[in-house]
C-alpha cells in the first residue's frame, strides 16, 4: 500500500536512487517514476535511463562524499545499491568506505527520512560448518543470521565478504546517527545476461547443497524495495528471493543458462535426468509477509 502524503511538500515524494544506471537500479527508477515519484538517478557511468519530467540525472562516486550529498539534496528517501561484476579481498575494503560515506551523507542531510540499502543473501548464508555437529545442527536461515567473515576470508568468498562488511558497516553508522534503515538482502538476480562469472556464484555448488541457493526476478525485486520504503512497519533486514534452488531439475536449467551447453560443468552431486530434492534450509517470511497487502499497481497519490 504507497503511503499517504499530505501534499504539503512534493520532497515526500522525491527520492534518490543510486546505482541507477545498473539493471536492477534503472529497472527501480522506472518503477518509482510509474508510482508519481520525482527520481534523482544517481549514476556512476554514462548510461541512457530514459527521459522524465519527474527524472534527474547525478554523475555520483560512492567514494565521492560531497557528490552523493549534491545528489541527495531535497530527497525523502535513498535507495542505495553497489554491485561490481568482479570481487577480490581489496573489494570489501572500497564497498565499506562507500557505504559509510552514503550513511554520513544521509545523515547530514535534513529531508531523508529513510534508507533502503541493497545488501546481499551472501551476507547471511556463509556459516562455517565446524560450529555445528551431528547431535546440534545449525538451525534454517533467516535474517537474523549474519555470514562468518574469517569463514569468507578463508575459501575467498569475497562477494560475501564484501557485503557483510559493507552492511554491518552500514547498520552501524545508521543506529549511531538516527537514520532510518531497512535492507534488503537479495538472492541472485536472473537477468539475460548472467553468466558463470558472476562473484555471487562463487561457492554455488555449495549453497545448493546446503539449501540456500536462492535467486530472485528483476520485478520482485524492485516491489520488494518499493514495498519495504513505503510500509512504515518495515524494520531491519529482510531475505528476498522467490525462487530456490535445491532439485536437480532447477540446478540443470539454471547452469544450462549459464554454461550453454555444457553440462559437463555441473558440480558432481547433480546428474541430468536424475530426481533429487535437497531441503530448503533458508526463509524469507518475514518480506512474504510484509508484502501480502502491498499494490504493486496502485501509484502514489497526488499532491
Amino acid at each position: 500500500m504507497a503511503p499517504d502524503f499530505d501534499g504539503s511538500s512534493t520532497s515526500f515524494k522525491r527520492v534518490c536512487v543510486m546505482d541507477a544506471g545498473g539493471r536492477f537500479g534503472s529497472a527501480l527508477v522506472h518503477r518509482l517514476l510509474q508510482r508519481g515519484y520525482f527520481v534523482h538517478a544517481a549514476i556512476s557511468t554514462h548510461v541512457e535511463i530514459g527521459d522524465s519530467k519527474n527524472l534527474r540525472v547525478f554523475h555520483t562516486d560512492p567514494l565521492d562524499y560531497h557528490s552523493i550529498v549534491e545528489a541527495l539534496e531535497g530527497c525523502y528517501g535513498l535507495f542505495y545499491s553497489s554491485d561490481q561484476p568482479f570481487y577480490d579481498e581489496s573489494m570489501a575494503e572500497m564497498e565499506v568506505r562507500a557505504a559509510h560515506n552514503v550513511l554520513e551523507a544521509c545523515a547530514q542531510t535534513d529531508t531523508i527520512d529513510k534508507v533502503v540499502f541493497t545488501s546481499s543473501a551472501t551476507a547471511v548464508i556463509w556459516r562455517d560448518p565446524s560450529d555445528s555437529t551431528p547431535s546440534s545442527p545449525s538451525p534454517d536461515v533467516d535474517e537474523r543470521n549474519w555470514s562468518n567473515v574469517n569463514f569468507c576470508k578463508k575459501f575467498k568468498l569475497w562477494h560475501g565478504l564484501s557485503k557483510t562488511l559493507a552492511e554491518k558497516t552500514a547498520w552501524a553508522l545508521a543506529m549511531d546517527r538516527g537514520v532510518s534503515m531497512v535492507s534488503i538482502n537479495a538472492g541472485l538476480l536472473l537477468s539475460p545476461d548472467l553468466t558463470i562469472t558472476h562473484p555471487y556464484l562463487k561457492g554455488a555448488a555449495e549453497m545448493y547443497e546446503d539449501g540456500v541457493f536462492v535467486t530472485v526476478d528483476p520485478k520482485f525485486l524492485v516491489d520488494s524495495h518499493i514495498c519495504v520504503f513505503e510500509d512504515v512497519s518495515a524494520y531491519g533486514r529482510y531475505l528476498c528471493f522467490n525462487h530456490v534452488i535445491n532439485c536437480n531439475e532447477d540446478a540443470v536449467k539454471l547452469a544450462q543458462i549459464l554454461l550453454p551447453p555444457d553440462v559437463s560443468s555441473l558440480p558432481p552431486s547433480i546428474t541430468v535426468g536424475e530426481s533429487r530434492m535437497v531441503p530448503q534450509r533458508i526463509s524469507n517470511k518475514k518480506l512474504n509477509k510484509l508484502m501480502v497487502d502491498f499494490d504493486c499497481e496502485d501509484p502514489i497519490p497526488s499532491s
